[in-house]
């Protein structure tokens, strides 16, 4: 007689139940003046993309968030600043909670807030949405990558702008959830420095899509979405080198005129573009500001990775050795550095 045989989850070591999006939520609700914070810069977002706010995007902090205490006083420091210049520039902080991984590594604060390898996902979207409604609360609207489908639903309320990495702007999962999700979202040139890839993004992304999702309940829905009308391009360079220069910022905008899209550029001063040094980032800054001067309507602004001190360093260490305020993943530069670059560009500006 046969026996029937297993073929499900072989690889699969356990189930762990998780709250839903809803029930976070729930939890830890957002606050008036953290909703007023994303409403406002949304459409301040909006109204920059659409030509009728002619201040400049300036996305600014870690490259990663792994330490709520550190985070907040960056915070702090960054919306300061904000104030000194939210007439000619739209500050947005960067929280950026996922990590993409070349192969394996710390996944970010969601999936292991704690740095120990315990992947405590209840407790990582909990603390996260946390600190997102407190840095709202001051008034600094914050912005994310988008790595899981499912993560963003957690705290997407409180982010005001959002991109999706060069290893998943390809990705036909990606693009269908941007065409829904409710903030201005920025796709990654490829991994290769295809812009291409972006593009075609924000093309799919702009249209109505139906697919498989999760509502806030927690239930597997089939998700209809109108279109995200505010997709853009982020220039991070390539296996082929950078692609901050005029002539590139050029080709990228005969790719949009060539799709028949208006050129929304944001200029990334990190990853291919800073050859992976942090201290190479200055570099890239000036020349996204030197084509702004120059009179470039396509560049819409820059992003730029900060901390509260520079460099970089091993998580491996654990939490007894890690430096305070020094990131975790990529280097950044110094808080110092970068209230001295922003400063300076907005006087010029």
């Amino acid at each position: 007689m046969l026996k029937k045989q297993v073929t499900n989850n072989l690889r699969v070591k356990s189930f762990g139940i998780i709250a839903s999006p809803g029930e976070v939520i729930k939890k830890v609700p957002i606050t008036i003046k953290a909703a007023n914070t994303v409403v406002a810069a949304r459409k301040s977002l909006e109204n920059i993309f659409d030509g009728k706010d002619a201040r400049k995007i300036a996305i600014v902090g870690p490259c990663s968030i792994h330490d709520r205490k550190a985070a907040i006083e960056y915070a702090e420091k960054l919306n300061k600043l904000r104030g000194k210049v939210e007439d000619k520039l739209l500050i947005i902080m960067r929280t950026y909670f996922e990590k993409p991984r070349t192969t394996i590594g710390w996944k970010g604060f969601i999936y292991d807030p704690f740095l120990d390898d315990s992947y405590s996902l209840k407790d990582g979207v909990v603390l996260a949405r946390k600190l997102l409604v407190d840095i709202n609360e001051m008034g600094l609207p914050t912005g994310t990558e988008v790595l899981g489908p499912i993560v963003i639903q957690y705290y997407s309320d409180l982010i005001s702008w959002s991109a999706i990495g060069a290893r998943t702007a390809e990705s036909q999962t990606h693009r269908e959830l941007a065409s829904g999700l409710s903030m201005p979202v920025g796709f990654k040139n490829g991994t290769e420095g295809n812009v291409d890839i972006a593009v075609n993004a924000i093309i799919a992304s702009s249209a109505e899509h139906n697919f498989l999702g999760m509502d806030d309940r927690g239930r597997i829905s089939v998700v209809a979405t109108s279109g995200n009308p505010y997709c853009h391009i982020i220039l991070r360079g390539g296996a082929n080198g950078p692609n901050y220069s005029h002539e590139c910022v050029e080709e990228a905008e005969l790719h949009f005129k060539k799709a028949g899209l208006n050129s929304r550029i944001l200029i990334d001063c990190s990853h291919a573009n800073s050859e992976k040094n942090f201290k190479n980032q200055e570099k890239v800054w000036e020349s996204a500001w030197r084509q702004i001067f120059a009179g470039s309507k396509s560049i819409s602004g820059v992003m730029i990775e900060s901390n509260l001190f520079e460099g970089n360093q091993n998580i491996a260490c654990g939490w007894g050795e890690l430096k305070y305020g020094v990131s975790v993943t990529d280097g950044c530069i110094g808080f110092d550095e970068t209230e001295k670059l922003i400063l300076d560009v907005y006087k010029r500006l």
